[in-house]
């Protein structure tokens, strides 16, 4: 008798659990031959709600750590992905059409591009913050800090490595995140929130919504309680941007805007991404109190 394959029905990920969408609709992930791998959920205006709910309420106690703790955290994510390399490996396989032996390159620089802002966690300050000449008596001090919630629209073509590249530098420097996946190659994403909820990383610090990001992104750029919000994953498409851009200026969102083409995620990757999502407060302190 032949076994008849058990096909998994990925779910979202929000606040550390794995619910099925509110909608209560899933669609069709073939992989790049156009053969059906999976279905997912597709994520509902509701989903996003609640993914700014749960990044809200993890956010004082993830911002609050120290960045040494951040840093450790982020390892163990990079720990985690090098012991699930089989998976990993065959979702970019089946995503982005490449051979075992690309996959398994875009695996390596994944966590790699962990492991290096895992580096950055305790030295951001250091390189963007300091003491400030003023004419007067005083100590002045300006310091990074994280904005808040970041609504983070991932890369459609780079499903992995993009992926990692835009969520870890907004983890790493205290921000909590709300993820719109690649809607065509969600798998590499599915895979990395079974990664998060198996890490140390508190539920709700990453969010993960599969879905399309011209449905849920406009109810995410033009929400009152998300801080900031990053266009990488609408490169080449100006409208669609320029109407995120608009929504998110009711309550003067930090906005990463869309580049016009997908960047090359194997480059080094700087301190940008850090930097667009800190807000600096200076103290002034008078000298010899």
């Amino acid at each position: 008798m032949s076994r008849i394959d058990v096909r998994k029905t990925y779910k979202l990920y929000i606040g550390g659990a794995f619910p099925r969408s509110e909608s209560g609709h899933s669609y069709v992930v073939n992989d790049t031959k156009g053969t059906f791998v999976a279905n997912a959920a597709l994520a509902s205006r509701k989903d996003a709600r609640d993914a700014v709910t749960a990044a809200r309420k993890a956010f004082p106690g993830w911002s609050g750590r120290t960045a040494y703790n951040r840093a450790q955290i982020l390892y163990r994510v990079a720990e985690i992905m090098e012991d699930r390399r089989p998976q990993f490996v065959q979702a970019t396989q089946q995503s982005e059409g490449l051979s075992a032996s690309k996959a398994e390159r875009v695996l390596d620089e994944a966590i790699d591009r962990l492991v290096w802002y895992a580096g950055w966690a305790d030295k951001i300050t250091q390189v963007v913050g300091g003491a400030n000449p003023v004419a007067g008596p005083f100590f002045n001090i300006s310091t990074p800090e994280p904005t808040g919630v970041v609504a983070v629209l991932a890369p459609q073509e780079s499903s992995l490595l993009g992926l990692v590249s835009v969520v870890a530098p907004a983890i790493v420097t205290g921000n909590t995140v709300v993820v719109v996946s690649s809607y065509d190659r969600p798998l590499p994403a599915v895979t990395f929130s079974e990664v998060l909820a198996t890490s140390d990383v508190p539920g709700g610090v990453v969010n993960i919504l599969t879905g399309s990001a011209a449905a849920i992104g406009p109810w995410l750029a033009s929400h009152m309680d998300v801080n900031a919000i990053d266009l990488t994953g609408v490169a080449g498409e100006t409208t669609l941007a320029t109407d995120l851009e608009v929504a998110a200026a009711d309550n003067l969102k930090r906005v990463r805007r869309a580049p016009a083409a997908e960047p090359d995620w194997t480059q080094d990757p700087g301190t940008g991404a850090m930097t667009a999502f800190l807000e600096t407060k200076t103290v002034w302190h008078p000298i010899g109190v």
